[in-house]
């Protein structure tokens, strides 16, 4: 964004809710998204169906478990809609802090859940919680607030750029004590682009990105199960019963689907071949049972998504909305990056790591916070839009009196 509103303006952002007239300018975006979330629930009826018959003895146990999510997830959304983003500038810096806590909180034996030697998830009985996930958002509120109220430090001192990444820093270590590579990785990318875009120093956005490069190196060198797994990406048929089952199975599924794919529901390697078919693999599932024509499909709809996020954020900026563009900023770059990662992953181009497919991989945290985060970008752009509105009744008004 080429220009950052200064606290003055900040402070005099409208905070209307929606109470009277809430159309939505922008349709195809949420149509967008409820057919995304809506075909993420179909490719986990099949992809899962085999797991859950012989788990819990019966087919549709995860679809039903996701579409109580995703029910949820519209519920708080519907409320979050209501929220006007003054509010979520506000309170910006104590989610952060309530983030932090509660990533310290997970590392405790008697609080946080450890599956597969990973402990992430806070168990509250009759819904797993998984931190990271909530994470990400409120780092996006967080550093959109900041590089509002703090745009021109960061852009001309050192100590107003580095000062967020303080925060950031405690947040990816203690995520990679859990450990959760993947929910770093993504976390510390997502911030260095939004501060890219706000117009940190050249030199000081290369030196970031070295030091980053560095830390990832040396973390996957000084971790057997990494180096591991790296070693598996780079050629998984070398070991295609051991160290790369899991990404030679995806390989095989996305070969089978061809052009058209084998058809719904005839996915042979989620007969419990494919680990994590309705989860993390859930793309290469997807990709055998409807080919390249579903894969493109999904692709196109990251990518809409995606590019509607940037067109908002450039609309904000020329409004004077920073906070509203940075929040839409932020939540393309995270959608498009996360998306990224975990094709890339399934497609055998980017090492195995642990990262659900926005809104369409089976999970509950997951699927929660992006209805959340959906939820935010579409109120991004009803305020947008009310803007707009306003600005065309002022200009008549204004008209009016001129040439009565």
């Amino acid at each position: 964004m080429n220009s950052v509103v200064s606290p003055v303006a900040s402070t005099q952002m409208k905070t209307v809710t929606p109470s009277g007239d809430t159309r939505f300018a922008d349709h195809a975006l949420l149509i967008s998204i409820l057919a995304l979330g809506l075909f993420g629930a179909t490719m986990i009826a099949s992809a899962s169906s085999a797991i859950a018959q012989s788990t819990y003895g019966t087919p549709f146990f995860f679809v039903f478990r996701q579409l109580c999510f995703l029910a949820l997830g519209c519920f708080i959304g519907v409320i979050v809609f209501r929220v006007p983003l003054a509010v979520w500038e506000k309170f910006g810096p104590h989610l952060i802090i309530v983030s932090l806590i509660f990533l310290g909180l997970v590392l405790l034996p008697f609080i946080g859940k450890e599956v597969n030697g990973s402990r992430r998830w806070i168990d509250l009985g009759f819904i797993t919680i998984q931190v990271s996930e909530t994470v990400k958002l409120f780092i996006i509120v967080y550093l959109a607030g900041y590089l509002v109220r703090r745009g021109h430090l960061v852009q001309t001192t050192f100590g107003g750029f580095i000062r967020p990444l303080l925060l950031i820093c405690v947040a990816c270590a203690l995520l990679l004590l859990e450990p959760d590579f993947g929910a770093a990785v993504v976390i510390a990318t997502t911030a260095t682009l939004m501060l890219f875009v706000a117009g940190v120093r050249f030199s000081q956005f290369l030196s970031l990105i070295g030091v980053l490069g560095v830390l990832a190196s040396l973390l996957i060198m000084l971790s057997p199960y990494r180096l591991q797994r790296f070693a598996s990406f780079m050629d998984p048929f070398a070991d295609a019963f051991g160290s790369g089952y899991q990404l030679s199975n995806s390989l095989i599924a996305i070969g089978s689907g061809g052009i058209t794919g084998l058809g719904f529901g005839n996915s042979i390697q989620k007969m419990q071949f494919l680990p994590e078919a309705h989860t993390d693999f859930l793309f290469a599932v997807l990709c055998e049972e409807l080919g390249l024509i579903g894969a493109l499909f999904t692709i196109a709809l990251y990518a809409f998504i995606v590019w509607r996020c940037f067109q908002l954020s450039r609309k904000a900026d020329e409004q004077g909305r920073g906070f509203a563009g940075f929040i839409a900023l932020g939540i393309g770059i995270w959608i498009g990056l996360q998306s990224f990662i975990n094709m890339g992953v399934s497609l055998g181009v980017l090492p195995t790591k642990g990262i659900t497919l926005p809104l369409m991989s089976y999970g509950g945290s997951s699927a929660v916070v992006f209805a959340i985060a959906f939820s935010l970008l579409l109120r991004v752009e009803w305020e947008l839009a009310q803007d707009e509105r306003l600005a065309l009744r002022v200009g008549d008004e204004l008209t009016e009196e001129a040439y009565p």
